[in-house]
């Protein structure tokens, strides 16, 4: 009997609008779930031991890594990776670029992340541009936005490098066979669209390997018209903080709207458990953290609200990651060309 393979997950205890208490119980949450999971907390060890203080889980599989500094969001991200060597997401970083952790998830500062995570892991050698991949609630499932984030001057070149790494981690993690690629423009037709997409269309059309569907407007993607959505970071920062936003605020009015009368209430009791099982779906913390793919390890980026159950799922994603060997298979199809 083959046994599963252990699991090492590293930590920014230190990153978000609610560490390190968030942090500490989404670790807690996913190795109580999962046995072959190991945990290193990056971050003051005074503060990690007085939120672990209580809380059941196997302390063999759990390492503190003493932090004494933090990298707060308003930092500059390169003068801070440079500077602040003791800080959580350096350390944390650190512990993938040694080999030592399978993945490194932070709700900290996003430029410092993709900074670090650039700089002291380093990309995966043919990788142009690491994108910032988050999944994101469709109709259909989930769907990988990419990039969101990290590459605002994209080339052609890269975006077709997105479709085709996009398409590994859809197949592989997801498990979406073929899957659907996309090109977000202002039309279906092929003609349409700024300078970057105009160039980008006939490349992704005649690459082989993925499954390029042409283009897909902002409306069609929480249909699930495409598990790709390929896309600039420009782009893809403003489609997922207006997906998030108006998940958001719709959430707050469907509530609002089931507490308006008597009747409102009987009805909202009724459908209350339909309900929940359909916004849940909808809840982008339900799909972890954005990895940062084409790194020589494996990077993940929370929201910095993220709370224990988003870290948790961020958790799992790291250890999918790593089952599916996703990074030898990016390097595969490089390989190939």
């Amino acid at each position: 009997m083959i046994m599963p393979t252990s699991i090492n997950v590293a930590l920014d205890a230190m990153g978000g609008d609610h560490a390190p208490g968030e942090i500490v119980k989404g670790a807690i949450l996913a190795m109580n779930q999962n046995e072959n999971i190991k945990i290193c907390l990056a971050g003051d060890k005074g503060l990690i031991e007085k939120e672990l203080s209580g809380q059941p889980y196997d302390k063999t599989r759990l390492e503190i890594i003493h932090a004494t500094e933090v990298i707060e969001t308003a930092e500059p991200p390169v003068m801070a990776i440079r500077t602040k060597k003791n800080s959580s997401i350096v350390l944390g970083l650190g512990l993938i670029k040694e080999g030592k952790c399978d993945g490194f998830i932070s709700a900290g500062s996003t430029g410092a992340v993709l900074v670090g995570g650039q700089v002291l892991v380093g990309r995966i050698k043919g990788i142009k541009r690491p994108p910032l991949a988050p999944l994101i609630p469709t109709e259909a499932g989930a769907s990988l936005l990419i990039d969101c984030g990290a590459n605002v001057d994209a080339r052609p070149e890269h975006l077709v490098q997105f479709a085709q790494i996009g398409s590994i981690y859809m197949e592989n993690v997801v498990g979406i066979k073929n899957p659907k690629v996309g090109i977000v423009n202002n039309g279906a037709e092929e003609e349409k669209g700024n300078a970057l997409v105009k160039e980008t269309f006939p490349l992704l059309k005649s690459c082989p390997g993925i499954n390029f569907i042409g283009s897909i407007e902002a409306r069609e993607i929480p249909q699930g018209k495409a598990d790709v959505i390929v896309c600039e970071a420009f782009v893809g920062n403003v489609i997922l903080k207006l997906y998030e936003g108006t998940g958001a605020t719709l959430l707050k009015m469907i509530k609002k709207g089931m507490m308006s009368t008597t009747m409102a209430k009987i009805g909202a009791l009724l459908v209350k458990p339909g309900l929940k099982k359909t916004l849940k779906a909808f809840d982008t913390k339900e799909y972890g953290g954005a990895p940062l793919l084409g790194l020589n390890g494996l990077v993940v980026k929370t929201h910095g609200n993220a709370k224990a159950t988003e870290i948790k799922n961020a958790i799992f994603q790291c250890v999918q990651f790593k089952e599916q060997e996703i990074n030898e298979k990016i390097k595969a199809k490089l390989l190939k060309g």
